[in-house]
């Protein structure tokens, strides 16, 4: 299956560039920032009830951090979900409240209804959703929890997809890819098809730790004070991961990495390729395998 990308709507939305060449999107009385940091990488920010001229705001003007964006194209794609979400939201009934409530996470300090039988906690520490029995039976049999709660991380697309009503299209749209991600043996039931390569983060993972089971990936890297222009990495073979910290620890070896050639590393790891990756026994510049007595 191949999941096609939606076109943006950018009815209602202001696009501009800041007074130090930000690209940023006015919605109301929300505005939406492309930020750069020192890294490098770009990230959207917001500001609230900002009046002045999109020309002229600047950095300081904007906070948060809602997740990363590669490029202008993808802020603009941003920008349109949010502008989406908030029309849709106007829509819904949802009341917000506070009720007496014990949850999985702790008692409820506020709560959002979104209709008869589905209402959403939030408690100190977490939250999730509460179902009647009525609306839990309406719940797929291969999503559907003994239990009438549903976390927020992840369960929560389960209560959207059941009852997509109460959703705007980008909650919709994120639970459908949330469970795509998490389940996707189920997903794949449901729909009776299969997801290709890059649909499913659990799928390629698992897809990933079985093609390389026997070799040596990494799972601690440090810039190396002792050879300029080399990452010194921790690797392990990739099937004892799971088979106890004590396996892992007796089989763990060094390698030297190009810098260059590490920072490009795959989102699941960085494989070591034993003919072009030697392992090290030189100095380190870990502390803990200073600890061992290995380098100084």
């Amino acid at each position: 299956m191949n999941i096609v990308a939606p076109t943006p709507d950018f009815s209602g939305v202001e696009f501009a560039t800041s007074a130090d060449g930000m690209p940023v999107a006015r919605i109301d009385d929300l505005v939406l920032a492309m930020v750069t940091s020192h890294s490098g990488f770009a990230f959207l920010a917001s500001a609230v009830a900002v009046r002045r001229p999109l020309a002229e705001l600047t950095r300081a003007d904007f906070f948060g951090h809602d997740g990363r964006v590669a490029n202008e194209a993808e802020f603009r794609m941003r920008v349109a979900e949010t502008a989406g979400h908030k029309h849709d939201l106007a829509k819904l009934n949802r009341v917000q409240t506070r009720m007496s409530a014990s949850t999985p996470w702790g008692g409820s300090q506020m709560a959002v209804v979104y209709a008869e039988g589905v209402v959403a906690h939030s408690t100190a520490g977490h939250g999730g959703f509460h179902l009647s029995s009525d609306r839990n039976a309406k719940v797929h049999p291969l999503l559907r929890k003994d239990t009438l709660w549903y976390e927020e991380d992840c369960e929560w697309a389960i209560v959207a997809i059941s009852f997509p009503d109460l959703f705007t299209d980008c909650e919709r749209s994120m639970a459908e890819k949330t469970i795509r991600n998490t389940w996707p043996d189920v997903w794949e039931k449901i729909h009776g098809c299969s997801l290709a390569e890059g649909e499913s983060w659990a799928k390629d993972r698992r897809a990933f730790d079985q093609r390389h089971a026997s070799d040596y990936v990494v799972t601690s890297a440090i810039f190396s004070d002792k050879n300029p222009g080399m990452t010194e990495v921790v690797a392990v073979v990739a099937g004892d991961r799971g088979a106890g910290d004590r396996k892992a620890w007796d089989n763990e070896r060094r390698f030297l990495v190009p810098s260059d050639e590490y920072a490009r590393r795959g989102r699941f790891g960085f494989v070591i390729d034993p003919d072009r990756h030697a392992e090290y026994h030189g100095p380190s510049s870990f502390l803990g395998w200073r600890s061992r007595g290995i380098g100084s």
